[in-house]
């Protein structure tokens, strides 16, 4: 106001030595050039005031008489009068201008704003981590302290309550340390909500009525508002964060004493700005939900704890994929079979989420029942990826039954891609036999030390149909360990699958005090914090029967020398000291022998195996497989497989390439 008054006095003092050299037109030029410059500051009364002191001062100084205020001529009072006019009009005009330059930087300001919205809030799928890049984006450019507060259903996946939530304040930001109120004193963790007026003066309020009706969402507290005056904030905002009709939680804007004060405009800055990240929060929270389901589904699938086996000692880990990635479909299992054999799976499924637990599932379920028919790798893989054909061909939206449909069409259609690698050790022969579909090959790690990866076939991945599988076979010394695992173990973005492989071998031929410490190891090193596939790791460190345990003897085909085997079982059962056992195992050997000696074909071989349980097993060269039935009251046979089912713990059938071979087991006696 000072600048308004004195400036036109100190132009026309300037001018007064050259005053009757240039018209007064002229001199009234310049001042209504120096009230422009006075009004172009902004302030309507300062232009004002600028006006009248140039009309006064033009009128003192430069109209004759000089140093008076009487008009002598109606020109210079028409000069005096169009000075002032122009000035208060001019003064108008410049503060109009400034005001719209300043709106259109603000919404210029506003529109910056919420387009570093757009690309920063979101960027993952976490939702506490959403609402601290919210907090990022606000401060310090809208407000000085922004707190964000959520449902803690909210945080857990699920939708918040009607009317009724608990708040959890999960996000805090504001501006420097040195600051008298720092994000600091609003620590994370349960609040009650801030209301939307605290008693603030020139506060700006923003919510809604429904919002406000709800007492669980606000509780209006006229001592906390006090409290919030004591720390300097002297505005706020508060908008809730709202998505899909749900009301996720609510964020405060604050702006402190030193700031402008909110004004026209800001709420609905703050409205955008909470819409966007609501939206970003609650897909963060559908995801979470999704992925939480889908570990669920996950962790019912796998095995918590392997069955107990005696053919090796087993360590597994499993880690599912980062959050970034969603839970993926990897699968493992360790499944007891006949002869005191083991079956070692390892599984992937294409893609993540429910889908592919769920399809994991399908196929782990398809895996125990194939492996429940002691069928040979290769076959089992085979079985298993008609299986995903029709897997396939069920999840076709729209498919046709019967169509005529071949393999390749089925398989271009489906998209349920997995791999799988299937092995089965046998304790007694120290031999292992597995097959690939698409899966890696395990890396072994000989007695000796010798580290490398298995040479065999792989086949080509499940749901291909058509396409041949084959078994390898290995000869495996007792403490030799296979590794097996999924390709996300050794593979990521920044590592290639064979420099994967690479530190595996070296990783598993470090010395470790157990197969345990040998999991950790390897996990410690290859998987990061977030992996961006699931995680599958099984060491399985193999055993063997010692012939002390195993009993076997070669069996002419002659009826007659039945009682003759019955013997030599029992003799053997009274030097494993299995008395016990023997009038029920001379029952089953009497009748499984009998039979292969009349429907089966030789050579035909009986073998004892005792190890945790007695197993009598007896082969021979025919590949018809018995079956169970029950005879009527007078038929002379077809008893002989009832008796066996009912005197045995389990009994079943098993082909290879030699034929079949019939066994039961039987559970020790307690001594």
């Amino acid at each position: 106001m000072v600048c308004a008054l004195v400036a036109p006095l100190l132009v026309c003092l300037v001018l007064v030595p050259f005053r009757t050299m240039f018209p007064g037109v002229d001199a009234a030029l310049v001042l209504v050039a120096v009230v422009v410059a006075v009004a172009a500051q902004g302030h309507r009364l300062a232009g004002a005031l600028a006006a009248v002191s140039a009309t006064v001062w033009f009128d003192y100084f430069l109209v004759p008489p000089w140093n008076d205020l009487s008009l002598a001529s109606a020109e210079n009072a028409w000069t005096v009068l169009l000075l002032l006019v122009i000035g208060v009009a001019v003064s108008e005009l410049a503060v109009r201008g400034r005001a719209q330059r300043r709106r259109a930087q603000a919404a210029h300001g506003h529109l910056d704003l919420l387009c570093r919205a757009s690309r920063s809030i979101g960027t993952g799928l976490d939702v506490e981590r959403t609402a601290e890049e919210l907090v990022q984006v606000a401060v310090p450019g809208f407000a000085d302290f922004v707190t964000v507060d959520l449902a803690a259903s909210v945080l857990a996946g699920e939708e918040p309550e009607n009317g009724s939530a608990e708040l959890l304040r999960v996000a805090v930001g504001g501006v420097g340390e040195d600051h008298p109120f720092h994000p600091s004193d609003m620590s994370t963790g349960p609040v009650a909500p801030t209301p939307a007026a605290c008693g603030l003066p020139g506060a700006v309020t923003w919510s809604e009525p429904d919002l406000l009706a709800s007492t669980a969402w606000r509780s209006p507290s006229p001592e906390r508002g006090e409290t919030v005056l004591d720390f300097g904030l002297g505005s706020l905002v508060t908008a809730p964060l709202r998505a899909r009709g749900m009301l996720l939680g609510t964020v405060n804007f604050w702006r402190t004493r030193d700031s402008r004060p909110f004004g026209a405009g800001d709420p609905e800055v703050a409205e955008e700005l909470a819409a966007k990240a609501a939206v970003a929060i609650d897909n963060a929270r559908r995801y979470t939900r999704e992925r939480s389901t889908a570990l669920a589904l996950q962790h019912s699938l796998l095995p918590q704890q392997l069955p107990g086996q005696t053919a090796a000692d087993v360590a597994f880990r499993y880690l599912p994929a980062g959050a970034q990635a969603g839970v993926g479909g990897d699968w493992f299992d360790v499944i007891p079979l006949s002869g005191h054999r083991v079956a070692f799976v390892v599984g992937d499924v294409v893609g993540h989420g429910i889908n592919a637990s769920a399809t994991m599932g399908r196929l782990r379920t398809a895996v125990r029942t194939l492996a429940d028919l002691d069928l040979p790798p290769d076959e089992l893989i085979t079985h298993l990826d008609d299986l995903v054909l029709h897997f396939a061909e069920d999840d076709r939206p729209g498919a046709a039954r019967n169509d005529g449909a071949g393999p390749c069409d089925v398989g271009a259609a489906g998209d349920v891609g997995a791999t799988c690698l299937y092995a089965v050790y046998d304790p007694v022969s120290c031999r292992c036999a597995l097959a690939s579909a698409g899966h890696p090959l395990p890396v072994l790690l000989t007695p000796d030390g010798a580290v490398d990866l298995v040479a065999g076939f792989v086949g080509p991945p499940l749901g291909l149909g058509g396409l041949p599988f084959e078994t390898t076979e290995l000869d495996l010394s007792a403490g030799s360990v296979l590794a097996l695992y999924s390709d996300g173990l050794v593979e990521t973005r920044e590592r290639a699958l064979d420099d994967g492989v690479s530190e595996l071998r070296e990783l598993l031929a470090a010395p470790a005090a157990s197969l345990e410490a040998t999991c950790d190891s390897i996990i410690h090193t290859l998987v990061t914090d977030r992996p961006g596939d699931d995680v599958t790791l099984l060491l399985a460190r193999t055993r063997v029967l010692t012939s002390d345990r195993v009993a076997s003897w070669d069996i002419p085909a002659v009826p007659a020398l039945v009682a003759r085997v019955r013997k030599q079982a029992v003799e053997q059962l009274d030097a494993w000291g299995l008395c016990e056992a023997t009038c029920i195992t001379e029952l089953l050997v009497s009748e499984l022998v009998t039979n292969a000696i009349r429907y089966g074909e030789p050579p035909i071989e009986l073998r004892l195996i005792r190890d945790g349980a007695l197993i009598c097993e007896v082969s021979d060269a025919s590949g018809t497989a018995p079956h169970l039935r029950r005879a009527r009251t007078y038929d002379e046979g077809g008893r002989g497989l009832l008796l066996v089912a009912q005197l045995s713990q389990k009994w079943g059938t098993r082909h290879n390439a030699k034929g079949k071979t019939i066994w039961c087991q039987q559970v020790l006696p307690a001594n």
